[in-house]
């Protein structure tokens, strides 16, 4: 599928980047494999691991409309990592955030469609459903302006979809790092914002699967979501550090008790596949596309009415033997 193809990774430095390079390198042979994003030391750094002759790195920044246009030359996939994700900092933060998730994604959308990329898969987020924090809104907009891309593409062959997933063990934004520099440090507590707490967990290397196999499912404006399990925070501190006592903090701001991946609102639009969902565009498109039957002749059926995916009432809820097995991975 991406033999002899032209990648381009978008904040392509962080944690997804660079497990996706990694499978990328060990399963294919593209021709180009591009990384772009704005921070000159993390690009240092990946170059000393990542140094194959397809390797290219591309200082920039998905605000700079001039730069994306000028990286996506000769690029037949976009995968757009790039985002501001800390919920309490976009709260704090609002513009930074809308500069970089939302006028950042139009700039990948117009640069893709110029430069007659062939698909552009878009990363979401939970925190876009029913999104009540403003690092949450910023990704509903920014999915939509990726679904609405497909008419914006017109004539052009450019198709874009999104994938949407939970919480990554071990990645920047995810608690089990903290967790463990707080242990490091000597902490004899560990905080947490509410005991009812719960999250979808995936590991790296299963979302980056996902996003290659939605690569390969996708026609044009789908939002595809993983089947995947729940966590209970309290769980997951007790797999990290057993028998520790834990401190209750309180909600951060823009946080939630349970996230919501595929909501209930949007349960006309739902199809269930096998090890997956596939929300449907709200939007008619000017690409005939039946969602039912996806491009590996996979079936999908429709959820039953006011069908809400949500990490609180998800039937398949991680223990603490497989949570300790996922954070050592």
């Amino acid at each position: 599928m991406l033999n002899d193809k032209s990648i381009l990774v978008t904040g392509g430095t962080g944690s997804f980047g660079r497990q996706f390079v990694r499978t990328v390198l060990q399963r294919y042979k593209p021709r180009r494999l591009a990384i772009l994003s704005r921070d000159e030391l993390k690009q240092f750094e990946m170059q000393q691991e990542f140094s194959a002759p397809c390797m290219r790195y591309f200082l920039g920044d998905v605000r700079d409309a001039d730069r994306m246009a000028q990286a996506m030359r000769g690029i037949d996939i976009v995968i757009h990592a790039a985002a501001l994700k800390q919920v309490p900092a976009a709260e704090y933060n609002p513009m930074e955030s809308v500069k970089t998730n939302v006028h950042g994604a139009q700039n990948v959308i117009s640069a893709a469609i110029e430069n007659e990329v062939e698909r552009v898969i878009a990363l979401s987020t939970d925190k876009a459903a029913n999104p009540i924090n403003l690092y949450g809104a910023t990704k509903l907009v920014s999915d939509k302006l990726f679904v609405a891309g497909n008419n914006l593409a017109g004539g052009h062959r450019t198709r874009f979809s999104v994938v949407r997933y939970g919480n990554v063990a071990g990645s920047r934004g995810s608690v089990v790092p903290v967790f463990r520099k707080l242990l490091a440090s000597g902490a004899r507590k560990l905080p947490v914002t509410d005991p009812r707490m719960t999250r979808f967990w995936i590991s790296l290397e299963q979302g980056v699967d996902f996003v290659l196999q939605s690569l390969q499912r996708m026609q044009a404006g789908e939002t595809f979501i993983p089947r995947i399990p729940s966590a209970r925070i309290t769980d997951l501190a007790e797999a990290i550090a057993p028998g520790i006592p834990l401190e209750i903090i309180g909600i951060r701001p823009g946080e939630k008790l349970h996230e919501v991946m595929c909501p209930k609102d949007d349960s006309h639009l739902t199809l269930e596949f096998a090890d997956h969902y596939v929300i449907r565009p709200t939007i008619l498109l000017n690409v005939p596309v039946d969602h039912a039957r996806n491009a590996l002749r996979e079936q999908g059926r429709p959820v039953a009415e006011g069908f809400e995916y949500n990490s609180g009432t998800n039937p398949h809820f991680l223990t603490a033997q497989e949570l300790r097995k996922l954070v050592a991975a």
